[in-house]
């Protein structure tokens, strides 16, 4: 296993743990979400299509998309 897939697996464990025991709240977790939200750049696509002055299916369909919580972002951390 190479070093990222550990510190992924550690991470996720720390906030479980900690989370679960109370040690975390869900502000906490706001927070991180926020945080991982502002390194991936991530936008709805209205938000990136406008944003990037092209169409809502040209983001949808010709950028990377992923799916959190049945809402759909726009990947763009390049």
């Amino acid at each position: 296993m190479n070093e990222t897939v550990d510190n992924t697996k550690k991470l996720i464990e720390f906030v479980a743990k900690n989370y679960e025991a109370g040690k975390l709240d869900d502000d906490s977790l706001v927070q991180l979400i926020e945080l991982a939200a502002k390194y991936l750049n991530l936008k709805t696509i209205a938000e990136y299509s406008r944003s990037n002055k092209i169409s809502y299916n040209g983001a949808k369909n010709y950028r990377k998309t992923i799916k959190i919580s049945k809402v759909k972002f726009i990947l763009d951390n390049y």
